[in-house]
């Protein structure tokens, strides 16, 4: 073979490459890969939330785990949102979880700081901050529960779904960021 029709050839080839590697990392792909490396992930939760993100349609990999950080600040807003309306009274609570509510309205402020933390470290390219700090975020969504269950009070459901989902976006954010090369 020639050089210059080598040349050409290779380039064709990068060119094919270039365009698989940025076509593979959407919300789907990215997630099918991180289900298949973390058993945890569950991609059809992982496709919803990160397919629902403004910038979800051009992120590569990097651009997800950012995404992931991101849906994981507002999942705790809306968490911290809806307990101090519980709070307010808006919602008829047993006065024995207002203690827990209380505890639970502090950790999810934490939690959204935790989760911006890691969107920083992701951003920064400092990938073990990232990772700890969602590792961070999951542990308090799982706090809120337990504050419950030491009480000896059932967790309200939607506060308890809120707790599970921002725990499983924390390993969503998790695995995808492991998945950057």
């Amino acid at each position: 073979m020639r050089p210059s029709t080598m040349a050409r050839a290779l380039a064709a080839a990068a060119a094919i490459l270039a365009a698989v590697v940025c076509v593979g990392a959407t919300p789907e792909t990215t997630c099918r890969a991180a289900a298949g490396s973390d058993r945890r992930v569950d991609y059809h939760f992982c496709v919803s939330r990160l397919s629902q993100h403004h910038d979800s349609p051009d992120a590569d990999t990097w651009g997800l785990a950012k995404v992931a950080a991101d849906v994981g600040v507002l999942m705790a807003g809306n968490g911290a949102y809806d307990i101090k309306a519980m709070l307010a009274g808006k919602k008829e609570q047993p006065a024995a979880a207002r203690g827990p509510l209380e505890q639970c309205e502090a950790l999810y402020d934490r939690m959204g700081s935790a989760f911006a933390e890691a969107y920083d470290g992701i951003d920064r390219r400092d990938y073990a901050t990232g990772k700890e700090k969602a590792g961070e975020a999951a542990s308090l969504a799982r706090r809120c529960a337990a504050a419950f269950a030491r009480a000896g009070v059932a967790i309200p459901s939607r506060l308890a779904k809120q707790s599970a989902d921002s725990a499983q976006m924390a390993i969503v954010c998790t695995a995808v960021t492991n998945l950057i090369k």
